[in-house]
């Protein structure tokens, strides 16, 4: 059975800190930034459903669709594990 309420290692959030890093670079996105983002994505979603935030995964692809110029405009992704489809 999967634990929903622990804590991560030090080595997996040393891990975290470093995609959101090197991702936040590639597109010119601070990593407080990334966490403000990640913080108000999870404040919104949690008021519809119940949502594990602590291992939620939020990532900004510098690889997006072409915009209206031609140009690779970046693209948001989500990933949030969802505990219950009703907010109690």
């Amino acid at each position: 059975m999967k634990r929903f309420f622990h804590r991560k290692s030090s080595c997996q959030v040393a891990k975290d800190r470093l995609k959101i890093l090197l991702i936040s670079d590639r597109v010119n996105c601070s990593p407080e930034m990334m966490e403000m983002i990640k913080t108000d994505i999870a404040k919104v979603i949690s008021k519809y459903m119940k949502i594990d935030a602590e291992n939620m995964d939020i990532q900004i692809n510098a690889k997006g669709n072409k915009g209206t110029r031609g140009a690779k405009n970046p693209s948001l992704y989500a990933n949030i594990p969802i505990l219950d489809l009703h907010k109690q």
